[in-house]
């Protein structure tokens, strides 16, 4: 029972903290007149890439509002939330925040997205509350599309003693629709 409570209570102070980071990008949020606001990123790639006992491929999704965000002195800034799942049958929920810097047709990603982990039959990372920072260059493509490549780093930042995070790689594909 108190592990359950421990959780409870880690659960509720992680919503409680994203809830503080998006009120203050939904406060002041600008609508655009974008004929299709949702960007959906599809990608694949490698989970824990360069261990040889918990590297695993996995898949993910990933959903972005184009009409929720903020301009600011670090660039662009929205929220974004996405899933992602292992071959291993590990899972990460995530919602965070993404910069957008545009140059040309390159585009340079980064973002900073905590979540929920769920071992499965995969690796350990020591907690349910993981953190992902992930860098992503993408290639603006016809018809509001986007193929890129990501790398990112997942770990519970030592809120648990086991904290062996994971690195991972992947190709994008984003669209609008």
């Amino acid at each position: 029972m108190t592990i359950m409570k421990m959780n409870l209570k880690t659960l509720l102070s992680f919503l409680f903290l994203s809830f503080l980071i998006f009120s203050s990008l939904y406060g002041e949020e600008k609508l655009n007149n974008i004929k299709e606001p949702h960007k959906f990123n599809f990608y694949s790639g490698m989970f824990d890439t360069g261990d040889s006992v918990g590297e695993s491929s996995m898949i993910g999704i990933q959903h972005q509002n184009e009409n929720l965000y903020k301009d600011t002195f670090l660039g662009t800034i929205s929220p974004v939330t996405g899933f992602l799942m292992t071959g291993d049958n590990s899972t990460y929920l995530y919602t965070g925040i993404k910069a957008d810097y545009k140059i040309g047709y390159l585009n340079f990603t980064p973002s900073f997205t905590p979540g929920l982990y769920g071992k499965g039959g995969g690796k350990d990372l020591g907690h349910i509350i993981e953190f992902k920072s992930e860098l992503q260059m993408s290639l603006d493509l016809p018809k509001n599309s986007e193929f890129g490549f990501s790398f990112n780093h997942i770990s519970n930042a030592d809120i648990s003693e086991n904290n062996p995070g994971v690195d991972n790689y992947m190709f994008n594909f984003s669209k609008n629709f």
